[in-house]
């Protein structure tokens, strides 16, 4: 354990300069898009349906609903999309059982109804509200499919995982000598340059010819298609003008009475021999009709939400038609209308997507060699005496002063503008560097996607030894927490190991 966290030591400081817990690194990254219609995965040697998936995934939203931030984040740690954040919720949340279940973790009876009571969700101003905790029953769980079992569920599985995270943290802590060091590396004042590179100034320099597009045409043309093209009728069920402007509980009686009706429809549209026609003319629905578009650029009748571009790229002609998808003011049905399949380019349609990529590779690599040159040039000419100024012009690259800079300066400054400035990706990288690199050092080139940088720290003030008596306290709770974290994290990743996880394809 000691040597994970000494391993993420300088990471973690980094970690608590921003205010966050970017652990997405810990995790293996699955497209679960791929999934087989009938299974979702394998784990622990035993098949997970989409069925039971589908219905542990709707916990992740009854968490969110109850105010459980600990435990949405905690187990869908990792996710970079909504639709990653269901798969990792359900598949830790199995492991969280299994675990529980061996270590012979039980809560009990009262410890389930005292968690539940302090739930955000039914909290009013004297505490416990019999009546916020009756509406939510009312209006959130039997809507969805849930009952009041699945809030005891998820507190039982809160429960769990707090004394699962209790022991495996009882064994951190933080050495005084750490601690002091690690708080003048993060409030100490950086006097940092930086030297970025951009591929679009090596653009000049590529050049592509006919033969190395050929071979790139014969190499991949599996990959060089049309895009596939859909086409979809929808209908709308909205509330009226009016209904638009209710409140409270009528808004939520009105959007109920579309959902039933609109389950109702569909109902209607899978029964067996139906025609979406029929149906529409019978339920006195109008029909709208897009025309022919790809994935990445949905018809205008479907911009309004994002989710009706991806439903229509999920249907197939043996189920042409969606389930109701929630919109701002009520529900949207799709049916699937035609299909144009994607198709092989020719190599003069190709041309112009083989050609940027191309330059954009060769611009990648060609920064990536300046960097990594200048970065060792630079390294070199300050470790032989040289002035920043001359190392910098043998180097050839220019660099860029910053206004000086703390670590935890996000955490202090009470500007909004400045906050995002120092919360930026480009700022969050530079930080990164700079808790890797002591005064006088150079970094690493550090690519992005058509750029990167090198950053050189000049110098480092420490901070006013004063400040640390006064802030150590709540440093140390904020360093000691995220420590916690880390070993949480890193327990998860071995569980998931030991549980063989499979997802099933397609």
């Amino acid at each position: 354990m000691i040597k994970i966290l000494r391993k993420h030591r300088q990471w973690l400081m980094i970690v608590i300069a921003i205010l966050a817990l970017p652990f997405c690194i810990y995790f293996v990254k699955t497209d679960y898009s791929a999934m087989r219609p009938d299974q979702f995965a394998q784990i622990y040697g035993r098949k997970v349906s989409l069925v039971e998936a589908r219905r542990d995934a709707r916990l992740l939203d009854l968490a969110g609903a109850l105010g459980m931030s600990s435990l949405r984040q905690d187990l869908s740690a990792g996710a970079t999309s909504q639709g990653e954040a269901y798969g990792q919720f359900t598949l830790n949340l199995i492991i969280l059982r299994h675990e529980a279940a061996r270590l012979g973790i039980r809560p009990t009876g009262s410890e389930i109804v005292d968690l539940v009571r302090n739930l955000p969700a039914f909290r009013g101003p004297s505490g416990f509200d019999p009546k916020k905790y009756e509406e939510f029953a009312a209006n959130a769980l039997g809507p969805n499919g849930l009952t009041e079992a699945q809030i005891e569920e998820l507190a039982r599985d809160e429960l769990c995982l707090n004394r699962i995270k209790q022991l495996l943290s009882s064994g951190v802590s933080i050495p005084e000598s750490e601690s002091k060091s690690d708080y003048e590396q993060l409030h100490g004042k950086n006097f940092v340059s930086v030297i970025r590179l951009h591929a679009a100034d090596f653009s000049k320099d590529v050049k592509v010819s006919d033969d190395d597009i050929q071979k790139y045409y014969e190499a991949h043309k599996g990959e060089l298609k049309t895009e596939e093209k859909r086409k979809v009728e929808l209908v709308r069920l909205s509330l009226s003008e009016e209904q638009k402007k209710l409140s409270g509980k009528e808004r939520i009686d009105a959007l109920q009475k579309l959902a039933d009706r609109a389950n109702d429809f569909t109902q209607a549209v899978l029964e067996k021999g139906a025609d979406f026609h029929q149906v529409t003319a019978k339920f006195q629905l109008p029909v709208e009709a897009t025309g022919e578009f790809a994935a990445s650029a949905p018809d205008p009748k479907l911009k309004s939400d994002p989710q009706l571009g991806q439903t229509a790229f999920r249907l197939i002609a043996q189920e042409p038609n969606s389930d109701p998808i929630q919109a701002l003011d009520g529900f949207c049905v799709l049916h699937l209308a035609g299909i144009v399949e994607a198709r092989p380019l020719t190599l003069e349609e190709a041309k112009p997507k083989i050609v940027d990529a191309l330059k954009a590779a060769r611009e990648r690599e060609m920064v990536s060699a300046k960097g990594a040159k200048a970065s060792q040039d630079l390294r070199e000419g300050l470790k032989g005496g040289k002035p920043l100024s001359s190392a910098l012009e043998a180097a050839n690259v220019k660099a860029e002063k910053l206004e000086p800079f703390t670590l935890a300066d996000d955490a202090d400054v009470k500007n909004p503008g400045d906050q995002l400035k120092n919360k930026s990706p480009d700022m969050i990288a530079i930080k990164n560097a700079v808790s890797q690199i002591q005064p006088g050092e150079v970094s690493d080139f550090f690519p992005s996607d058509d750029s990167g940088m090198i950053v050189l720290l000049e110098k480092r003030e420490p901070p006013d030894p004063a400040k640390y008596q006064q802030g150590k306290a709540e440093f140390d709770q904020q360093y000691l927490k995220n420590k916690r974290q880390i070993v949480f994290y890193e327990w998860l990743r071995d569980r998931q190991r030991a549980a063989d996880v499979q997802i099933a394809k397609g």
